[in-house]
């Protein structure tokens, strides 16, 4: 009996020591689930080339999700958005930001209308978004909720919900666009990105919804990894990590991003996601 307890105890294990010689990364779904593991199957694949490890992407359904493998070492690595990454290397101390895309140092978010809601492009945030009716992308998403609602408070100082009639969360940026154009919402927040991205492709009708107002630039997205990888996976790993993301240069692979390079990140780059975050209680003192 004690023998056959040692190898019941040992096929236990194995799945274990399987599990800790891959690595596993996640991304924060601000798109189509569909598009997005295309998108990181590829780099998967990628990585696993340049690491010389298994590399495993896992999908999640929500901001909040991301940010909980990441706190559970259920990903070692995650692409995440300025405010996502902030609340997990929050709560994963050491680690650390590696790399963000060239765009993502002048980030921004559009404001965008439905055509029936009347109100024009302008330099500022025009009196007459009040009282219609407005969305935002994620809970969780910088260009989608943290940095819109840190300018609509600063140009009206009030909170969305005693600006507009009805205030809603989309899930995501995709769901945002879909939503101002139908008319469900007269109004939303969207990352300037996936605005970009989808009207290159043909799903915003321009005579339908347009782009009203944009906001000043911010930090935004980076890939942040667990201050433990050396220990896993060798010394040195967390490096070629940076490296290999730094020197991710197929275009099919940054055009899925899309980003036309990645540069070098830092946890201080994120200081004021973190100190707006903070000024309007999404973070914890």
């Amino acid at each position: 009996m004690p023998i056959l307890r040692r190898f019941l105890a040992l096929g236990l294990l194995l799945p274990a020591l399987a599990q800790a010689e891959t690595f596993v990364f996640t991304a924060i779904p601000d798109e189509d689930e569909s598009r997005l593991q295309e998108r990181f199957g590829k780099v998967a694949d990628y990585l696993g080339e340049q690491l010389g490890v298994e590399v495993q992407y896992i999908p999640v359904k929500s901001y909040a999700a991301a940010i909980t493998a990441f706190r559970n070492n259920q990903v070692q690595l995650a692409w995440f958005g300025g405010l996502s990454g902030v609340q997990a290397r929050r709560l994963v101390p050491g680690s650390e930001a590696l790399a963000q895309g060239y765009e993502d140092q002048f980030f921004k978010t559009y404001f965008i209308a439905h055509q029936s809601a009347g109100v024009d492009a302008s330099d500022t945030l025009s009196d007459a978004l009040r009282g219609k009716t407005f969305t935002f992308g994620s809970k969780g998403s910088t260009s989608g909720r943290l940095m819109p609602e840190f300018y609509l408070r600063e140009r009206f100082q009030a909170a969305p919900e005693d600006i507009f009639s009805r205030v809603g969360f989309s899930g995501d940026h995709s769901r945002t666009i879909a939503q101002v154009q139908s008319g469900a919402y007269q109004i939303g927040a969207v990352n300037f990105s996936v605005w970009e991205s989808e009207l290159e492709q043909g799903k915003v009708d321009p005579q339908k919804v347009s782009v009203i107002w944009t906001t000043p630039t911010y930090p935004d997205y980076q890939w942040t990894i667990r201050g433990d990888v050396d220990e896993r996976f060798g010394e040195g790993f967390k490096d070629q990590v940076r490296q290999s993301l730094l020197e991710m240069k197929d275009p099919d692979l940054l055009a899925s991003f899309p980003r036309q390079s990645f540069v070098p990140a830092s946890n201080d780059d994120y200081g004021p996601i973190e100190d707006t975050a903070r000024a309007i209680g999404l973070l914890d003192e």
